[in-house]
């Protein structure tokens, strides 16, 4: 009798250890998603132009200094990097290891932010705007730059998060009304046009203005992932949303959905590991 509780203690430990490392691993392991997009509006210049995304932080630490995320960026030698917002997390807000992050990738080529509804709930935008600006960040707050390589260009436009501070319309009507200012003087039909923004079940709004490229974020891969299904729940689209992960059509517009890197209200990830985006542009 004696002998078979130890077994079954024994047992348990292990599964309790093995329970312990799946969960570590499915929270902490950085994945790499490749996507290669291809259109003919992208300039000769830009063939093979690379850019990485990163989503949806919250403020998480991978490694020392932030080396393991920075390491695996690096390797990929990116040629623009783009962060679709919630760098910082509201409810326990620590901007150390996140700005650590931004003044790493900076580094390693130029990097454009577009804000989440974390960094307008935790009240501090401004000042983490000011902080990120002066790293040598690129704030995109509703307005549009455009990106040479010699005479070739494409432009970048980046739209705040709906859930800004102060706003009294909806938040369909609030990123609209951002996003018809930042493209106002953009030609849409003659050069290819990338959008940064923080909300993927917007789409319809990206794609009714022609946008080529959409980068977003904030469904976090729905959090957990069913195999053969996809994600389970997501903020502002509810149980298995349409846009939590990966490559999306709608009419002329492609949307990539980044699954983010760290957690927020569910602090765990399950068969949704920490996600690096990168995308090839390709004429």
């Amino acid at each position: 009798m004696k002998r078979l509780m130890k077994k079954r203690i024994w047992y348990l430990i292990v599964t309790i250890i093995l329970v312990s490392y799946f969960i570590y691993f499915q929270n902490n392991s950085i994945v790499i998603s490749d996507y290669t997009i291809k259109n003919g509006t992208i300039p000769p210049s830009f063939d093979g132009y690379k850019i990485v995304q990163l989503s949806d932080l919250h403020s998480k630490s991978f490694g020392r200094d932030q080396n393991r995320l920075v390491k695996k960026v690096e390797k990929i030698a990116p040629d623009l990097i783009v962060f679709t917002g919630d760098l910082v997390d509201s409810k326990r807000y620590d901007e150390v290891s996140s700005l650590l992050l931004m003044e790493e990738l900076v580094q390693l080529a130029p990097v454009y932010f577009v804000t989440g509804n974390h960094e307008w709930w935790s009240g501090k935008i401004h000042t983490l705007e000011g902080k990120l600006t002066n790293i040598g960040v690129s704030v995109l707050r509703n307005i549009a730059e455009d990106l040479y390589i010699n005479s070739d260009m494409i432009t970048i436009i980046g739209i705040d998060d709906p859930a800004k501070l102060g706003v009294s319309h909806s938040e369909l009507e609030t990123a609209e009304i951002d996003f018809t200012y930042a493209i106002e003087g953009v030609d849409k039909d003659h050069q290819f046009t990338m959008l940064l923004a923080h909300r993927p079940e917007l789409v319809s709004l990206y794609s009714s203005y022609s946008v080529d490229l959409v980068f977003s974020g904030h469904a976090h891969g729905g959090q957990f992932r069913v195999p053969f299904i996809g994600g389970l729940i997501a903020p502002n689209q509810g149980l298995f949303p349409k846009y939590s992960s990966g490559k999306h059509q709608l009419d002329g517009t492609t949307m990539i959905v980044n699954r983010g890197l760290g957690n927020s209200i569910i602090p765990i990830r399950l068969f949704n590991r920490p996600e690096v985006v990168v995308v090839t542009l390709d004429n």
